[in-house]
């Protein structure tokens, strides 16, 4: 009965990898995306001294470009990275043009 069963499966190893790079990088994707909601909050409200800010926009400029970094080493786009959750639409914000 193994036959059937190992049909349904793929077990490619370079694919495992690379869907769990994808899988990895959509939860990093969400929570960047929800750190610069949060930090625009915090701009808008001015709870942010000026270093602060400075500091935050820089880190989360670092953070994006490394995303595209990752993406790249794995053969992905951030487009990839998003989910459909079916009613609920998709995982991730649409990025910015």
């Amino acid at each position: 009965m193994t036959g059937p069963r190992e049909s349904l499966m793929d077990l490619d190893p370079e694919r495992v990898t690379n869907d769990l790079a994808a899988l990895v990088l959509t939860v990093v994707e969400l929570l960047r995306q929800l750190m610069e909601r949060q930090a625009v909050r915090r701009f808008d409200d001015g709870s942010l001294s000026a270093a602060q800010e400075d500091r935050l926009g820089t880190a989360l400029m670092l953070l994006d470009q490394r995303m595209d970094e990752l993406c790249e080493q794995h053969g992905l786009r951030r487009e990839d990275l998003n989910l459909d959750l079916g009613p609920l639409g998709p995982l991730l914000a649409d990025p910015e043009p």
